[in-house]
């Protein structure tokens, strides 16, 4: 790696971008839909897995953050050099993870419901195509995901916290804060007859999930943290020259006297405020609205596990008890921020397959750059593609679609926290590693997802025996 010095930090309020763009990715998945269905369902008794999931995942990112800030590169660069495998491991299990569209799928049906469309697939191709056309048109793909979803949060969180307030009584509050510490109606963290598979999936997205948290590397590298100051950003389809763009995967080091460190060291303390902020406070704040709003709308209802059922509930709820049109800026609101989602994960898990095939062709043929935006714009016309063919086969079914795909990313994510935490152990210089309090945190992380996923595995593997 060749050597640079370490950028002095910007203003917090100029580092604001990346963690609104993995906050979005979990909007449409864990805060709107899986959350708020354990509520509507079981009570806020299980409101407390919602908070302690994306709490770890706060401080999973940032670990993750912490290699780009210092390497100027993403993790999949730096665990594609300790494990042979991982490049491949990256694009199958994040394919299988993401490729299955069911985000969309409910975005549509949502959407559906408020135009009187109950056939909704046809409405979910079109929110496909129109999406790779967003992510092909912009400038550079990162300003235009950043830009979209800024605006989107700063408008929707709002409108979900003044809805709530109307909705809630007092009562339903108390039961917010009882959930919070695990106590539920008649039971202690985890209700009798919930399904092991949705709480864990719920638990998975509290936040981004799966292998969506590692793109924060190439997200807070493209944004210009720390040595990623130095790292290119992905153009658009039309914009690259002559299609094609040569992007430098590998980062930069930097000389480990008094003044990097103490850069470094400013960096890391305004990285931690603006991920608090924005994501951790943010994220926290609209899952518990969320299931609140679910909670005093539609708890009790006896169509609500039917499915996405319970989102059309809610929306016919609040027109009843507030006005009609409330019911229905509801159900818009719900269809454009799980479009916004799916918007994310075909952006992200693209980023992960285009950057781990990169990997894998300079591992064969030596090269020190590579056309990154070709090989991403083809991976997410491959998905885009498989989405379409998914649907017109009738592979339609939302919560399905969702709860199948969350399990499979928690698995993924218990393999990855142990890889990137391992790696920045053994390859970030001593004063630039974590402290031994959050290494400690991230080992429990890693034993709760392994054992929820052994947990889960085992539970469908009883099921098809019995």
């Amino acid at each position: 790696m060749s050597t640079k010095k370490f950028p002095k930090p910007i203003p917090i309020k100029k580092m604001i971008g990346p963690s609104f763009i993995i906050l979005a990715l979990g909007l449409g998945s864990g805060e709107v839909i899986l959350w708020p269905y354990l509520a509507a369902n079981f009570g806020l008794g299980i409101a407390w897995g919602a908070l302690l999931g994306i709490t770890i995942q706060f401080f999973m990112n940032l670990e993750i953050e912490r290699y780009a800030l210092v390497r100027g590169e993403s993790v999949f660069v730096g665990l594609a050099k300790r494990f042979k495998r991982a490049p491949s491991w990256f694009i199958v299990s994040t394919f299988v993870g993401f490729g299955i569209p069911g985000i969309i799928a409910a975005s549509a049906k949502v959407l559906g419901s408020v135009l009187g469309l109950p056939n909704f697939k046809w409405i979910a191709i079109g929110m496909l195509l129109v999406i790779g056309i967003m992510l092909s048109v912009g400038k550079t793909v990162y300003d235009m995901m950043e830009s979209f979803t800024t605006k989107l949060i700063l408008l929707a969180v709002p409108f979900i916290l003044v809805l709530t307030f109307l909705s809630a009584k007092a009562a339903d509050w108390g039961a917010l804060a009882q959930g919070l510490v695990g106590q539920g109606d008649g039971y202690m963290f985890l209700p009798e007859g919930i399904f092991i598979a949705s709480f864990f999936a719920a638990f998975a997205y509290s936040g981004a999930g799966g292998n969506l948290n590692l793109t924060q590397s190439i997200y807070v590298k493209e944004k210009g943290y720390g040595m990623g100051k130095y790292s290119q950003k992905i153009a658009g389809l039309f914009r690259a020259e002559d299609g094609e763009q040569s992007v430098r995967l590998e980062g930069h080091s930097f000389a480990l006297n008094k003044e990097n460190i103490a850069n470094f060291n400013l960096w890391w303390k305004r990285i931690n405020i603006e991920h608090g902020l924005v994501f951790w406070f943010i994220g926290a704040l609209t899952m518990c609205l969320l299931m609140l709003l679910a909670y005093t709308t539609t708890y009790g209802s006896g169509t609500n596990a039917e499915g996405i059922q319970f989102v059309m509930n809610q929306g016919s709820i609040l027109s009843q008890t507030i006005s009609p049109a409330i019911g229905i800026l509801f159900l818009l609101a719900v269809a454009i921020m799980l479009f916004q989602t799916q918007l994310g994960v075909l952006d992200s898990s693209s980023r992960i397959m285009a950057e781990n095939f990169a990997i894998k062709k300079l591992g064969r043929k030596k090269d020190s750059k590579v056309h990154l935006s070709k090989i991403y714009f083809s991976f997410l016309w491959a998905q885009i593609a498989f989405g379409i063919i998914l649907f017109l086969f009738n592979v339609t079914e939302p919560r399905f679609l969702i709860i199948l795909g969350a399990v499979l990313n928690a698995i993924a994510m218990f393999v990855h926290i142990g890889m990137v935490n391992w790696m920045n152990h053994k390859t970030l210089p001593e004063p630039l590693q974590a402290k031994l309090w959050r290494k400690l945190i991230m080992l429990t992380a890693f034993g709760i997802f392994g054992a929820f996923s052994l947990f889960t595995i085992w539970e469908q593997v009883h099921k098809i025996l019995t």
